[in-house]
């Protein structure tokens, strides 16, 4: 029977509540100081941000290329325990999904409007536009799969075909060897349940701020911190109130109703939005987007406060949800070889994203600057990011019924990630977690999934979008070096696999 894992569990819940009650005691001078924290990482790891991922992305090619792509997750006579539609379903609505939604028609306007010194685009210009599009497509495709891809492999090759316990300390195993899990493991187990922690509460942060959108649009009721609390509250008891029913019940529910959301909607604004121009406006960003795919993924040649601002922050992003999300996309992929693996969690959810941005993206820039539709940018201003969706579904017939399918869709979204990664967490904080007993105590997911909540509470509701991309770069920034570590064990993989998999 699992039990409390204290040496993993009390270090970030202390740390994390601790600076919670401070952020509240006295907001200005937390916010000075995650400030000031948030700014010396940029400027000292930036580089590191960018060539690391970057080297994930080769690293998932050199792979699905490779002899380890033939090996079997869990040995050659593995089952699998999803199907290969309830394993894309689940993959894309726990990882980046509440992302696309929240940014796919926000983001592409601040691109538009104020593109980064260094690239020699003037705004509101046709380049602007297409820069707009590619940049969507190198921040949202599969430079951050590529990251979960990395390391939700080695966890899978580790738990499964390497018999190693449920840590994240077992990601290091070709780096370090077999080692009883101790201090150190519970240390790098602790330091990636802080980062997690962060960056769940800077989606949430993004969630919370999508449906009080929905909510000022639909109902006019205005932004107040108390109505953003409101909303934080009914979103984490619903994802905890999910996670408590199971690893496999709740989360395959809400992904698959997800992701049909996902299409409905998508295959709704293609078809009655600026189809045209989304095809040719989208085939010349891909262009782009493929030529100046390396300088960009390494910030060159482009302001190095507009990198920091938003690629580096999306690659710390991921970072933060990466640990932690490893382990529960590892554990849904016994039974797959190491290609399918790669299919299902970058390539596929990577295509998909395309599509996404290219038709909601897309639709954005025209309406606000080719067909001059609507004033979007205005909207973003006045209302901020959370307010840009819904002017756009504005613009298409059924405006209230898709305004309303797209807020339901976004609170299941989060839901839908929440869930997976607070069962992950509550794993990580307790003992003996194994293939036959996945489940942590309820508790220990009410305890993580309350405190998700309030921090993203307290981030929004004093900082807003600020907050947000602060939040995100605290917690990526300890899991970068854990992540590099896991790049560099799989290396070792490729280069010895008969070392470390036998007959797998």
């Amino acid at each position: 029977m699992p039990k409390i894992k204290l040496p993993v569990f009390l270090p970030p819940a202390i740390l994390l509540l601790a600076s919670t009650l401070y952020s509240l005691y006295d907001p200005a001078d937390f916010l000075v100081k995650v400030k000031a924290a948030n700014d010396w990482i940029l400027y000292h790891f930036g580089w590191l941000f960018s060539s690391g991922t970057l080297f994930f992305f080769l690293l998932c090619i050199w792979i699905y290329f490779s002899p380890l792509a033939k090996v079997k997750i869990g040995g050659k006579d593995a089952v699998p325990m999803l199907t290969r539609w309830q394993w894309f379903s689940i993959t894309l609505c726990t990882t980046i999904a509440i992302g696309i939604l929240f940014w796919a028609t926000a983001e592409p306007l601040y691109h538009l409007h104020t593109p980064p010194g260094g690239i020699g685009v003037k705004a509101e210009s046709p380049e602007a536009a297409r820069f707009a599009l590619s940049t969507m497509f190198l921040h949202w495709t599969f430079t951050p799969y590529s990251i979960y891809t990395v390391a939700g492999l080695m966890f899978a090759i580790a738990y499964y075909n390497l018999k190693q316990p449920f840590s994240l300390g077992s990601m290091l195993y070709p780096l370090i060897g077999a080692r009883k899990p101790g201090a150190w493991s519970h240390t790098i187990d602790a330091v990636c349940l802080y980062s997690l922690v962060a960056g769940m509460a800077a989606s949430l942060g993004a969630g919370i701020l999508t449906v009080a959108g929905g909510l000022e649009r639909f109902f006019g009721i205005q932004h107040s911190p108390e109505l953003l609390f409101v909303i934080a509250l009914v979103i984490v008891f619903s994802f905890i109130l999910s996670a408590i029913t199971g690893l496999f019940n709740g989360i395959r529910i809400l992904s698959n109703i997800n992701t049909y959301a996902f299409f409905v909607l998508a295959l709704f604004v293609l078809f009655f939005g600026p189809t045209r121009f989304l095809f040719s406006y989208g085939a010349e960003s891909m262009a782009d987007y493929a030529q100046t795919f390396f300088p960009r993924s390494l910030s060159l040649g482009v302001d190095k406060s507009w990198a920091d601002s938003w690629t580096v922050f999306y690659w710390a992003n991921w970072l933060a949800w990466t640990p932690v999300t490893a382990l529960f996309l590892g554990r849904v992929a016994i039974g797959y070889t190491v290609r399918e693996f790669i299919n299902y969690n970058l390539i596929l959810p990577s295509l998909f994203s395309i599509v996404w941005m290219l038709i909601f993206s897309g639709s954005a820039v025209y309406m606000d600057f080719v067909g001059h539709t609507a004033n979007l940018y205005g909207t973003l201003q006045k209302q901020g990011p959370e307010g840009v969706i819904y002017a756009v579904l504005d613009q298409l017939p059924l405006a209230q019924l898709t305004g309303l399918a797209f807020l339901g869709t976004a609170f299941l979204s989060y839901v839908a990630g929440a869930d997976a990664n607070t069962s992950a967490m509550s794993s990580l904080s307790s003992t003996g977690i194994s293939p036959e007993s996945p489940e942590a105590p309820i508790w220990i997911k009410i305890v993580w999934g309350s405190l998700v909540g309030l921090i993203a509470w307290v981030m929004v509701a004093n900082a807003g979008i600020d907050g947000i991309k602060m939040a995100s770069t605290l917690g990526g920034f300890p899991a970068l070096f854990l992540v590099l570590a896991v790049g560099l064990g799989l290396v070792k993989i490729l280069l010895k696999p008969g070392k470390y998999l036998g007959e797998s």
